[in-house]
Parts: structure tokens; C-alpha cells; sequence
């Protein structure tokens, strides 16, 4: 099948993987180039470094809405349009412009978490499963059916770790749903509008410890963060990352916005419960050990710690 793949992001990498193995792409659309970090410099999206990888033509337009783009687009003369993660939003003559219209690989059980950031929402919702919908798209926001979805437990994973599964995931059925989808064979579920969730972009403030907060509530945050968004927290007035957690078994005594150091780690009090940090990073330093950085940094009885939100 004659293809367009449209992605950026890591998770939509396996896919564009498979379907260059069983199916001939015409072009694969990705997001510019992000400028970041000092200098101002360009850095490439994961699914333009895999294109190039694979010798796939690459192109990179501000936006879908430009004539000229829709006809370059309709000249490819794909069968269909496959999406996933592609961040930018597909006018009616863009989901038209294959025979068979465009698919896209989501990473929620929709009609939950539609929108921009499922997996981390899924997370901070406490949510026991997460999954990927194969979606027929039209014009609004994850809106269309379904033809295939599959759930995998959450269990205590985070948010780079549940994306990489649910990358590869999301791969294994688009690539099973296509033939399906050629014959006109797909069984398409209609989302149930009233049971749709809303996955808006997370924030740093989204997933920052708070000592008001339980202290479940500050774990799901911590696992629900990325290097984007990370879960900082100021400790005696200095900022510290807190990169892996759990949850304390010996919070007695311990009250919210203080801290002890116990075995494996720091224990950070809450409104209810204590969040042991297990390794942490102190602004400016790498990543280490929160045992060692805690004796480093010569936390006693008087030290606190608050939100950096």
C-alpha cells in the first residue's frame, strides 16, 4: 500500500519502522525543527531522524492549511494517510486526500483522553490501564471511531517508560488494521461523545510536588513527568528534580513540608503520607543517589521543602 506518514515525537517511530518494512511511504511529514537550548539551535524531531535513517523523503511544512502544501500532498497519490503524534491539526482536504482518508495511532482507550497528552493525564488520573485506539480521523479533536484498541496495566510505570511500550504498541495494530481497512472490511465503534475525557498539554505546574497534596497524588506527578515537564521541588530554597520515587512506609511524625532522611532515600511529608525520594537532581548537577545527595547537602531536623511550580 502507498502510504504518507505523518509523526515527530519518539512514540510515533515504531510505526513509520513497520510500515517502511511491509509498505511503500510516499513522504513522511514531520514538525520543523524545534529550536532549543543555547545557541538557538535546530535539533530534528525523532521521526525525521529515523526517515533519514531509512532513506524516506522528509518534509516539514509550517502548517497543512497552505494551498500549495494540500496540492503537493494530493500529487503523492497515496492510498492512505497514517498519523501518529503529529502535533499539527489536518484540514478536511488533507483527510481527504487519500482514497481511503487517514488513520491515526492514539494513545488512549478512547473516548478517555483525547487530546494532546493522554499517557500523562491516564497517569495523573490514577488510571489502572492505559492503551492505543487505531481512529478513523475527521475534523474534530480525536473524535472519530474506532477499529481497533488494545489496554495494557499501568502498573507503577511512568510516563517515558508506558510511552515507549505503548509506541511499539501502537505500531503492531496499525499495521495489522491496514489490510482491514483496504478491503473496506474495518469494523468502525462509534466514540460515545459523553464519556470523553480531555488530555490538555501537561505542565510543569501539572506534575510539581506539593506538600499540600497526598502523598499518592505526588507520586502519580512524579511518574507522570517528563524532561518537558519535570517534577522540581525547592528544598531549603534550592531547586531539586526528585527523578524516581515511592511511597514511604514511615511517615510517622512527619509533618507536611518537612523531611527526613530514612533508609533508600529522603522522606518528603505530606498532607497524608510521606513520598520517598529515591534519586534526585539538584539544579546545575547530575542526577544521583537522594541518600547521598541529602548527606551532602547537610539536611538536619529544621530542613523543608515546598512546590517550585
Amino acid at each position: 500500500m502507498r502510504v504518507v506518514f505523518m509523526g515527530t515525537p519518539e512514540f510515533a517511530v515504531p510505526s513509520l519502522e513497520r510500515l517502511s518494512v511491509e509498505h511503500q511511504i510516499a513522504a513522511v511529514y514531520v514538525r520543523p525543527d524545534a529550536v532549543s537550548g543555547r545557541g538557538g539551535v535546530a535539533r530534528a524531531a525523532a521521526v525525521k531522524v529515523a526517515a533519514l535513517r531509512l532513506e524516506l523523503p522528509v518534509r516539514q511544512p509550517e502548517t497543512l492549511r497552505d494551498i500549495e502544501t494540500q496540492r503537493e500532498l494530493a500529487a503523492l497519490e497515496a492510498e492512505i494517510v497514517c498519523v501518529a503524534a503529529y502535533g499539527l491539526i489536518l484540514p478536511p482536504a488533507v483527510l481527504t486526500a487519500a482514497r481511503l482518508g487517514a488513520v491515526n495511532v492514539h494513545a488512549s482507550l478512547l473516548p478517555r483522553w483525547r487530546g494532546a497528552a493522554p499517557i500523562q493525564r491516564a497517569i495523573l488520573a490514577g488510571d489502572t490501564h492505559v492503551g492505543v485506539s487505531i481512529m478513523r480521523m475527521e475534523e474534530g479533536l480525536d473524535t472519530g471511531p474506532y477499529c481497533l484498541q488494545r489496554s495494557i496495566p499501568a502498573d507503577d510505570k511512568g510516563a517515558l517508560a508506558l510511552t515507549a511500550e505503548l509506541g511499539e504498541l501502537g505500531a503492531e495494530l496499525l499495521v495489522s488494521s491496514l489490510p482491514s481497512i483496504a478491503d473496506q472490511t474495518a469494523i468502525w465503534t462509534s466514540q460515545v461523545d459523553d464519556e470523553a475525557t480531555y488530555a490538555s498539554k501537561v505542565t510543569k505546574a501539572d506534575v510539581a510536588p506539593d506538600p499540600e497534596l497526598s502523598a499518592n497524588a505526588n507520586l502519580l506527578r512524579v511518574r507522570a513527568s517528563t524532561p518537558a515537564a519535570p517534577p522540581r521541588i525547592l528544598v531549603n530554597g534550592k531547586g531539586v528534580t526528585v527523578m524516581s520515587a515511592t511511597l514511604s512506609d514511615s511517615a510517622d511524625g512527619l509533618d507536611s513540608g518537612s523531611l527526613r532522611l530514612q533508609t533508600g532515600g529522603i522522606a518528603l511529608g505530606t498532607r497524608s503520607g510521606a513520598l520517598l525520594a529515591l534519586r534526585v537532581r539538584p539544579d546545575g548537577k547530575a542526577e544521583m543517589d537522594a541518600t547521598a545527595w541529602a548527606c551532602g547537602a547537610r539536611l538536619d531536623a529544621e530542613s523543608v521543602w515546598s512546590s517550585a511550580r
